[in-house]
């Protein structure tokens, strides 16, 4: 399983637009698969290979960088390549009024260290990715988070089991919600692990 996206992983501008097409309907179906949505206003995006290489493909298109571009958006994006014992999730608190998202997130700081999910009564907590604070020291949280989920080696083998009961949730006072992994998320997610 491939880690880390290259530049020999990324297909030609030129190419790229004449697929763009087929390549996004392909990656939207592979994403329908990998989302969970936990409460109110929390959508899981959990990110694999080619999840993280189409994003890099898209900021590439739509921003015309080039070669000069290229390595920014690997050094970017590359962290969100589960190393094959962890999950990583893009979280987007997803709520449309801005006045409403604005009071939302001032109360959502530290979010990010709350996220868990259990599996067969093991729980696995988040760490948040370290690019920068994603919460403000006046307490406010992002409206995205990028949350890895380090997987010891039994909790891997129980998370490949069929039908494991798998919970994913936050335990934040302001917002305090979990859901249970349905099987068809499960299944995609374990191809996740070496």
């Amino acid at each position: 399983m491939t880690h880390a996206i290259t530049a020999a992983d990324i297909i030609p501008a030129e190419e790229y637009a004449k697929r763009r097409k087929e390549l996004r309907a392909a990656v939207v179906a592979l994403k329908r698969q990998r989302r969970l949505h936990v409460g109110p206003v929390a959508t899981l995006h959990f990110e694999n290979f080619e999840t993280m290489r189409m994003q890099i493909q898209e900021m590439l298109h739509i921003e015309r960088g080039g070669a000069e571009q290229l390595p920014g958006e690997l050094a970017a994006y590359n962290p969100l390549v589960p190393n094959g014992r962890e999950l990583v999730a893009t979280v987007l608190f997803e709520i449309d009024d801005p006045a409403r998202r604005a009071a939302f997130l001032a109360k959502l700081g530290g979010i990010e260290e709350t996220a868990f999910i259990e599996v067969a009564g093991k729980r696995i907590t988040g760490r948040a990715e370290t690019d920068q604070d994603r919460t403000t020291a006046e307490g406010k949280a992002s409206a995205v988070q990028f949350i890895h989920f380090s997987f010891a080696a039994a909790e891997i083998a129980e998370f490949r089991k069929p039908e494991t009961r798998i919970l994913v949730g936050f335990e934040h006072p302001a917002y305090a919600h979990m859901t249970v992994m349905p099987e068809p998320v499960r299944q995609a997610l374990a191809a996740d692990f070496d």
